[in-house]
């Protein structure tokens, strides 16, 4: 498993990062999309933000297309409709793929990790039922999907949409 600290990340924007930028804080790694049902959400994330960032949480928003398209944008599309539609102050970073061959190291890590899925049964039973193709037991299976990682406990767990 490689070091989280060290993977090498682009915010949105473009500039280069690393999650060591929020080493010692809570970090709630959150795969998003623009298109898709549980685009709603952002407010959600960005009020949890807001309401914790004082005591050391970070929302790190990661778009990804690799669920029915739902991410079309390109980063500034992205960027801009989380800030006009959501005003978004959470960390954003650029596009990348959670699952599949072309999985990010960031993901291929957290996945990696084999942490405990909460909501695991019903959200992949809705899914499998709707015809949508699931992965393994680890593999990120839809959008807003997040992977937990808390630094100062150093311990992984992740959570899937209810």
């Amino acid at each position: 498993m490689s070091n989280l600290y060290d993977i090498p990340l682009k915010r949105i924007d473009g500039t280069a990062a690393t999650l060591d930028d929020y080493r010692g804080k809570v970090l709630l790694v959150v795969n998003v999309a623009s298109k898709c049902g549980l685009t709603p959400q952002y407010e959600g994330l960005e009020k949890l933000y807001e309401d914790k960032r004082a005591q050391g949480l970070e929302v790190l928003g990661f778009p990804a297309n690799n669920f029915k398209g739902q991410e079309p944008g390109s980063e500034a599309e992205i960027a801009e409709f989380c800030s006009l539609t959501y005003d978004v102050r959470f960390p954003m970073f650029s596009k990348i793929s959670v699952v599949g061959a072309d999985r990010h190291p960031l993901y291929a890590t957290l996945t990696e990790a084999q942490p405990t899925a909460i909501g695991e049964g019903p959200f992949r039973a809705r899914l499998q039922g709707k015809g949508l193709v699931t992965g393994g037991p680890t593999d990120v299976l839809w959008n807003f999907e997040n992977s937990s990682s808390i630094a100062r406990a150093r311990s992984s767990r992740a959570s899937r949409p209810t």
